[in-house]
């Protein structure tokens, strides 16, 4: 158990405090900031978070640890909520490809893309595997991030997604953040079965998604619904399966084509994530419900595209919008949430408190973790974030630079 520890001379306390409910709207900008700050550590948990006078007499029966943060800013661990941690290398050939001027989808017919992944990650260990995923966690717990959501999907048969599923639970237990595992087997239909997609859909249906639920492997299943991945309907087959099972779902929507959401909704997934091309008729649904929009510019910048999410129009509906890397090998190879902000800020025009926000408490959301996770609160984990700033919108401003100079972790200082 970590020793009590308190977090004092803040001079902004970011606590983002009320998040019940996914934020929306003007919501978004409510950071709940306290100047002249602290926060106390115990067990883990956030025992009271205030001004620094108030918290510092709470403080003394606890003998906790303090560190001074000398008037920098501090804010909840930045949630991750989308990743694909598992992978054997990077995908250099459809980067060099890239800047030639092919497309996303030429690289992929190419023999590129994610299929080009699949080999590495077939022929590798569980423990080569789980090693990369550490050195990845690592790096973004360096800049500020304490909880992650990870997929498996390069593995495309039920022995490589169980081999990923168990590398990232590998990796989770020697990261002291928080790894929340989703099983992605429906990504695209591998190589070997393109002539048989519906073969395939019958192994995630019926092999791996029964399996990673038995073995308690994965929380979420997610699916690729796309053209050159799923339909709609083989993805509501994967839903129907995981809804079956007792598995929380999530989707990849409408990164190169438009799609029709209502379907899907009908499951009440967790997230919608990428909506780069979303329908104008299903604003009025995603406004109404928890489910939460992730947008992922990271991949809009390494693909080179001119295009981002509408990230204003989505926020000016009340949809509710998280924010998260998509760390892979050949669309978005970032681990920082913090650049991912200033995309946010500079691309998609959102400002420097909803950026935090949709980050933070909405990601929180996004994984159905934000009883636990995504503001600064009494009884909420104590996964924080100190940036070596002294305005909170310097987080987003620097960019291509690591300005988080510390994070605590589950009550741990790091």
């Amino acid at each position: 158990m970590p020793k009590p520890l308190l977090l004092t001379n803040i001079g902004q306390l970011l606590t983002l405090r009320g998040g019940a409910v996914p934020r929306r709207g003007r919501d978004l900008t409510e950071l709940s900031i306290i100047e002249d700050a602290a926060v106390l550590c115990a067990k883990g948990k956030i025992v009271a978070a205030g001004k620094r006078r108030e918290v510092s007499k709470a403080a003394a029966k606890h003998k906790a640890k303090e560190i001074d943060c000398r008037g920098k800013v501090v804010l909840p661990g930045f949630v991750d909520s989308h990743t694909h941690l598992i992978f054997a290398g990077p995908r250099l050939v459809d980067f060099e490809k890239r800047i030639a001027g092919a497309g996303y989808e030429e690289i992929a017919s190419a023999g590129g893309g994610i299929r080009s992944s699949v080999e590495g990650v077939r022929s590798s260990s569980r423990s080569a595997l789980a090693k990369r995923a550490l050195i990845a966690l690592e790096e973004m717990g360096s800049q500020g991030t304490t909880t992650v959501e990870a997929k498996s999907g390069y593995g495309l048969d039920t022995a490589s997604e169980m081999k990923s599923l168990e590398a990232i639970r590998d990796a989770a237990k020697n990261w002291p953040g928080t790894v929340v595992p989703t099983l992605l087997g429906a990504h695209v239909v591998p190589k070997e079965l393109q002539s048989a997609p519906e073969r395939y859909l019958e192994e995630v249906t019926g092999h791996m998604i029964p399996l990673v639920a038995k073995r308690k492997l994965a929380q979420f299943v997610d699916v690729f619904c796309d053209r050159g991945a799923f339909s709609l309907h083989q993805s509501e087959q994967v839903f129907e399966a995981a809804r079956r099972h007792k598995l929380g779902v999530r989707a990849h929507v409408c990164q190169l084509t438009p799609s029709n959401l209502i379907p899907l909704a009908k499951y009440q997934p967790a997230s919608f994530d990428h909506m780069d091309c979303f329908l104008e008729e299903d604003i009025p649904l995603l406004a109404q419900s928890d489910t939460v929009a992730t947008l992922l510019p990271g991949a809009n910048y390494f693909l080179g595209l001119k295009e981002y999410p509408n990230a204003r129009k989505l926020i000016d509906s009340g949809v509710a919008v998280a924010l998260a890397t998509d760390y892979n090998p050949g669309t978005s190879p970032t681990t920082s949430m913090p650049f991912v902000l200033s995309l946010a800020c500079t691309q998609m025009k959102m400002r420097p408190e909803e950026a935090i926000s949709a980050a933070i408490i909405n990601g929180a959301h996004a994984l159905r973790l934000a009883d636990r996770k995504g503001s600064i609160e009494a009884g909420k984990d104590a996964d924080l974030a100190l940036f070596d700033v002294h305005d909170f919108r310097e987080v987003p401003y620097w960019f291509a630079s690591n300005h988080c100079e510390a994070v605590v972790m589950q009550g741990d200082l790091f």
